[in-house]
């Protein structure tokens, strides 16, 4: 009886043991499981916050980049815009010059015939305040020079009224012209024909009993 007893104690033993070790087997292989899916999943964020910083960080540099970029770019369109204010300067310049140079010699020309046509003194004195007018326009026109986009439709009527100005000029010049000559030829019509009447009459004297 108490081999018996001792016996069955023994595989009840072993049993719970069995059981035990069964039960301590899945705990440890489940926290085993739950540890290396923690840490899978710690190592796939901090590759994903690896990523997101690289990304980050080539972002930036792309940006920096492209801000250097658009800072060369705004600095040549500066060189740029310098360039055209020195180009209209001296352009600017240039005309003065050049309308001055045209004053100079209207000045001339207008002494030349103040003896001939003094009836043109009037209407040359109101070329002359146009021209002035003209001059003052262009003095405004220094200040417009800032508006690029009507520097060249303010250049191109200013220089075309004084070109038109230039014209009429010319063609007044031109009208005189024609008139003396006119009129000269009118005084070479009338001399001969007094001269032809008085060979005529000199010669009708001489026959004359």
């Amino acid at each position: 009886m108490t081999v018996s007893h001792q016996t069955d104690d023994a595989a009840l033993e072993q049993k719970i043991a069995a059981v035990v070790q069964q039960i301590l087997q899945r705990e440890v292989d489940g926290l085993f499981a739950e540890k290396i899916a923690a840490f899978v999943r710690e190592n796939e964020r901090r590759s994903r916050e690896l990523s997101l910083m690289e990304r980050m960080v080539r972002v930036e540099e792309e940006l920096k980049s492209l801000r250097e970029l658009e800072a060369a770019r705004f600095d040549a369109v500066e060189r740029r815009f310098e360039a055209m204010d020195q180009r209209f300067e001296a352009l600017q310049r240039e005309l003065g010059a050049r309308f001055e140079a045209i004053d100079k010699r209207f000045e001339m020309v207008d002494k030349r015939f103040e003896a001939l046509q003094r009836e043109m003194s009037a209407r040359f004195e109101a070329m002359d305040e146009r021209f002035h007018a003209m001059d003052e326009r262009f003095h405004a026109m220094d200040e417009r020079f800032h508006a690029m986009d009507r520097r060249f439709e303010a250049l191109q009527r200013e220089m075309g009224a004084r070109f038109e100005a230039v014209d009429q000029r010319f063609q007044a010049m031109e009208q005189r012209f024609e008139a003396m000559d006119k009129r000269f030829l009118t005084v070479q019509w009338t001399l001969g024909i007094g001269f032809s009447f008085l060979t005529v009459l000199m010669g009708l004297l001489k026959f004359w009993p």
